[in-house]
């Protein structure tokens, strides 16, 4: 387990793409011999193919734990009791984010329920992609009004924004946004 935990994760990937490609070899190369397949090569056969398998699922156990960022919580039990007085807080304050990319700049609408400019003590905005945080990037927002501007540059491809402000009462207000005009930007 320590060799396997040695390999670089692209090399493990590229030695486990040839191991199954060989096996998938392997019949053919027996046959051009043209010789009955015998209980030895047989038995070569049926060990390569339970190795391919026992080999994958190292690498992917060995990619997945390297991954694994460790606990996000040490209860989950009173996690899930402190994120549910939260979000009811959140839902009290009753606002509602209303954000558009037109390629140059992003927007942000912050309205409170009555449709007024929400009063933030506090506003922090990430933008990232939706399937890995190497290209998140905190925005540097300015406003007035109720209205929030950062200008910014995106690649192509699909975008979520990350909002997280406080009320003057000290709410905390959070948000995870996809879908929104300019959110999958093409080139």
């Amino acid at each position: 387990m320590k060799l396997v935990s040695q390999i670089p994760p692209g090399v493990a990937s590229l030695i486990l793409v040839v191991l199954v490609a060989l096996l998938f070899l392997a019949p053919f190369l027996l046959f051009l011999r043209r010789r009955a397949l015998g209980a030895t090569a047989m038995l070569g056969l049926v060990l390569s193919l339970f190795g391919v398998v026992i080999a994958a699922n190292l690498t992917m156990a060995v990619t997945a734990l390297r991954s694994f960022p460790g606990l996000e919580v040490a209860n989950s039990y009173v996690a899930s009791q402190q994120f549910d007085r939260a979000r009811a807080a959140q839902q009290a304050l009753g606002w509602q984010v209303a954000p558009v990319y037109d390629g140059q700049a992003l927007t942000l609408a912050i309205r409170d329920a009555q449709g007024l400019p929400a009063a933030l003590s506090d506003l922090s905005v990430t933008i990232g992609r939706p399937t890995q945080s190497r290209d998140d990037r905190s925005l540097e927002m300015r406003g007035a009004g109720g209205v929030w501007r950062a200008e910014v540059d995106l690649p192509p491809g699909a975008w979520v924004l990350h909002v997280a402000a406080r009320a003057p009462d000290g709410t905390d207000f959070r948000q995870r946004l996809s879908g929104f005009p300019g959110s999958m930007v093409a080139r």
